[in-house]
């Protein structure tokens, strides 16, 4: 027979209402109190029932992640991250993926499938600073990325125009002047390409270094195919250069294939870093140099915003918030040591 909450205070040496604090994460239970009743579950398998504790508590456990592409390596460990976050915390995750269209993007956004969940940790990459009011949604909302600011949602996202400051002045510190962009969006000034071009233009600006429009190679997606398509077409005109930023990951690491097909050597000829800390750019060959925008915590930290203004009945929390990730350089082999 199916362990019941009975059996599982019983073992736990507790009371059956502490046992419900505990699955319903309750703060006020003791951190010893909380792993016997942890422990007893994982014994006795005991599996809440959710449809019950939903009807009680008017939660259901569960919560929704939209994002654009889980093709796109970043994505894909974005989302592992929010989900091992999510079970951390006795709650699961629904997907929901846009494809980075506007008009799928604000569908997500009125869904009748939100029903089925508490609340939404979105992404969007379609919708831009004119659709600020349609983050005005009855249910708990915490916003990732780089397309809306100061909106009325919590916002998690990374310091994209310090990381990529941050990212150029290493190539600047290893005598790298002729430093190429790819990924660069036209016109684009709020977005991720937009903010990542500022922090590199800040950078060139603080060495005394000229900003040259023919070291940026535009894309419209971020996949490998468009940093390598990129990089060949810079190749072809002949101009000079040292070093590359790609602007995520999958840009760089295309980048580099065309560069080593040019025979060009890598850090020796060309040193390349990227952005994102994808767990591929630990494998590639030479290993890529990249800024970890510190992915891993942005998951942590929208998980937990989340689950704060779910468990906020009142309104105690106030206005909506904005955090910043931390960053770091992560130095492999295709840039040179100092």
């Amino acid at each position: 027979m199916a362990a019941t909450l009975h059996d599982v205070a019983r073992i736990a040496g507790v009371s059956i209402k502490t046992v419900s604090n505990v699955i319903n994460d309750y703060p006020h239970v003791k951190p010893d109190t909380r792993a016997r009743v942890q422990t007893a579950i994982e014994e006795l398998g005991y599996q809440p029932n959710l449809s019950a504790r939903s009807l009680r508590s008017g939660l259901t456990g569960a919560i929704t992640l939209a994002l654009p592409e889980l093709s796109l390596s970043y994505f894909a460990e974005l989302a592992d991250a929010v989900i091992r976050a999510a079970e951390r915390a006795g709650k699961v995750v629904l997907i929901e993926q846009t494809n980075g269209d506007r008009t799928r993007e604000l569908e997500v956004l009125t869904s009748p499938r939100l029903k089925m969940t508490d609340g939404l940790i979105f992404s969007p990459l379609g919708m831009g600073m004119d659709d600020v009011d349609r983050l005005e949604v009855p249910y708990p909302l915490v916003l990732l990325g780089e397309r809306i600011f100061d909106g009325p949602a919590d916002h998690v996202t990374m310091r994209n125009v310090e990381a990529a400051r941050a990212a150029t002045e290493f190539l600047l510190e290893r005598g790298r002047k002729r430093i190429v962009v790819i990924g660069a969006h036209e016109d684009e000034v709020i977005g991720s390409a937009g903010l990542r071009l500022r922090g590199y233009r800040e950078a060139l600006d603080a060495a005394g270094l000229d900003f040259d429009p023919a070291l940026i190679g535009y894309t419209t997606l971020w996949h490998r195919s468009n940093g390598a398509t990129s990089m060949r077409a810079l190749l072809a005109t002949g101009v000079e250069f040292d070093a590359v930023f790609g602007l995520n990951d999958t840009l760089a690491l295309g980048a580099m294939r065309a560069i080593q097909e040019a025979g060009l050597r890598v850090p020796d000829d060309v040193a390349v870093i990227g952005f994102d800390d994808l767990d591929e750019a630990q494998y590639s060959l030479p290993s890529l140099s990249t800024v970890n925008p510190g992915r891993d915590e942005i998951a942590e930290t929208a998980v937990a915003t989340l689950l704060q203004r779910i468990g906020d009945r009142d309104g105690a929390i106030g206005d909506a918030r904005q955090i910043l990730a931390r960053y770091e350089i992560v130095e492999r082999e295709s840039t040179p040591p100092l």
